[in-house]
Order: C-alpha cells, then structure tokens, then sequence
C-alpha cells in the first residue's frame, strides 16, 4: 500500500502536465473493463460520457475515466485516451469495431498565469494519450497531472490521493483534484478540514487547532462564477454492480464537505466518480457497502487536504502560495 490510488488492484494511473501551459490531464486507465458511476453535485459541471454511468443505462463497464484541467476545451482529452485504448483493441465490440468508454470531468484553470494562446486546438487530447503512455503504479502529487494549475482561494491546489483498507479486506482509494472555490485549511491555515481523517503525518499531522472560534469558521470563497471545481474519483477492488458504484459516489462526495469549507456551491463543478474492479467479492453486501462508501469519504478527504499539502507554487507573478510556502512541513 502506497497510500495512492493504484492501490486499488486492476488500476493504473498516468499523469502529464504543460509548465507552459500551467495545466494537465490524469488518466486512470483500468486493466480491465471496470464498473462504474458518478455523482455530480456542483452548480456548474462539465464532462462528458456521463450519461452512460447511470445505474439504469445501457454500458455495463468502462475502460478508463479522464480528469483534465483546460474547463470545456480539456473535454477533447478523452479523445486521447480513446485512441489510446483503441490502438490496443480496447472497447465495447459494436459488429467489427470496438468503441472505447472514457467519461471525464474537468477543472477551471484557464486564468492562473499559463499561456493559453493553444493554435487551433487545444492541446489536451495530446496530453491525454502521452498520459495514458505513461500510465503505471506511481502517482505524483500536489502540482502535477490534473492538478498542475488547480488553485484552492487562499493556496495553490493540486492533485492528492489517498488509499485505506476495510474491516473486510477491501482495498479503497481516492484521487482528487483540489480546484476548490473554497479553502482546504482552517481559517487561513496551516490546520486542514481534513485533520480527523489523516493517517499519520500524510499531510504535516499537525491535528486541529487549538481554538475554534469565529476567525477559524471565517467563510471565504473564489470570487469569480466560473474558477472552481474539485473532480475525483474513488475506487475499490470490490464486486460491485452498476447501482451500487452510483450509490458508492454518492457517498464519497460527502469526503468534499469534510475536507473543504465550501463545497457543492451553484458555481461549482464537483463531480465524483467511483469504480469497481472486481478483484473481491463482497462478504456481506449492505454492511461490506456500507464501510466501502464510509472509508472512500474519508479517503477523499484526505486526497482533498494531501493534494493542497504537496503543491507547489505555479512560476508566475502574482500566483498564490503552496502551503509549505507558509507553514514549512508541518510536524513529521
């Protein structure tokens, strides 16, 4: 266990980002075919192929899932990881071709400070694919992939996961790319909203603070309609059907609430999305469900606060600080 999530048997995961460009594409590509679902609960998402993840429609499994930066023009990375997988017989067989299944979400970062002045088209399906090429059991976080040029309202965001095990054996993990329209840290830091839920020092284990007044409850968000949205996605190694992946999603979205102060807001675009590999049946459904859904929240959380902990600050004037720009490690 790595504490990341690849963890979760039958997923890798690649990850490529733009300095330039200040932005990225993550790519979990599934070993095989998964099952999956997706929650979307911000004001303003965007995506594509999410349809087919609802429990009642017609596709049963996928073959990766894409989170990307570039908001509506990140959406051609699918395009990516599609050829990707086609060129290696990937796909649901329609009569003599096979026709890869990608869903995606994306993230704002269009005015962070990276040169957006792409020629034609932008270049995220490049991105994707080059991704994918590099897809294996490492994961890097805070700026990178996805993450690159996330930003939370008072630190530079990034790309965080989390892994943990359950009671019955199941392997859960988390990936989130913390673009958030609000704050990860409490009242200005270097405290996170995530502190009950770390494992060790994974993010500088400094706990809660001491005093939790007003000033530390204090509300502050991004000022702008269209600058925020954290997209995730939890995964198991658990059987699951396609109703239970969409119930798993809906859980884990409350691990946004625990690791951010807001999330869900009009002007965001949280979506989660949660997959099956199927390496493991479950012992006993409802309860083994249950306990899947709890720990994927909590590893989301600290995916939440992990991908804050370790970004780096983007090469621009102007641009906001990491938090060990401002709090150092924390305690180790």
């Amino acid at each position: 266990m790595k504490n990341l999530l690849p963890d979760v048997a039958g997923i890798l995961v690649g990850s490529i980002h733009d300095v330039r460009l200040a932005s990225g594409v993550t790519v979990a590509v599934f070993e095989e075919p998964a099952v999956a679902s997706v929650s979307v609960s911000g004001g303003a998402p965007a995506g594509r192929d999410l349809e087919c993840l609802a429990p009642e429609a017609r596709v049963e499994r996928i073959d990766a899932i894409v989170l990307s930066g570039g908001s509506a023009f990140g959406l051609d990375a699918s395009s990516g990881a599609q050829a990707w997988l086609r060129e290696r017989g990937r796909g649901v067989p329609v009569r003599g071709t096979r026709v890869p299944i990608v869903p995606q979400a994306i993230c704002f970062d269009l005015l962070n400070g990276g040169d957006k002045d792409w020629d034609r088209y932008p270049p995220y399906r490049e991105l994707a694919y080059a991704a994918c090429e590099s897809a294996g059991r490492e994961l890097p976080l805070g700026s990178a992939g996805a993450g690159f040029g996330a930003t939370t309202v008072n630190l530079k965001g990034g790309q965080g996961s989390a892994s943990a095990r359950t009671r019955s054996d199941h392997v859960v993990a988390a990936l989130a790319v913390v673009n958030a329209i609000g704050s990860a840290v409490i009242g200005g830091g270097p405290h996170f909203w995530a502190a009950p839920f770390e494992q060790g020092n994974e993010f500088g284990g400094l706990g809660l603070p001491s005093h939790f007044g007003a000033k530390e409850r204090a509300l502050v968000w991004k000022g702008g309609l269209e600058l925020a949205t954290t997209i995730a996605l939890v995964a198991t190694d658990a059987v699951l059907t396609k109703p239970e992946a969409k119930r798993l999603a809906i859980i884990a979205q409350g691990g946004l609430s625990k690791g951010l102060r807001l999330a869900h807001a009009i002007f965001d675009g949280d979506t989660v999305f949660a997959a099956a590999t199927g390496r493991k049946p479950l012992r006993n459904s409802p309860r083994d469900l249950v306990e899947i859904g709890a720990v994927a929240s909590d590893c989301l959380a600290r995916a939440v606060a992990r991908g804050v902990y370790e970004a780096t600050a983007l090469p621009f004037r102007n641009a906001l600080p990491a938090w060990r720009d401002k709090f150092g490690d924390g305690v180790r």
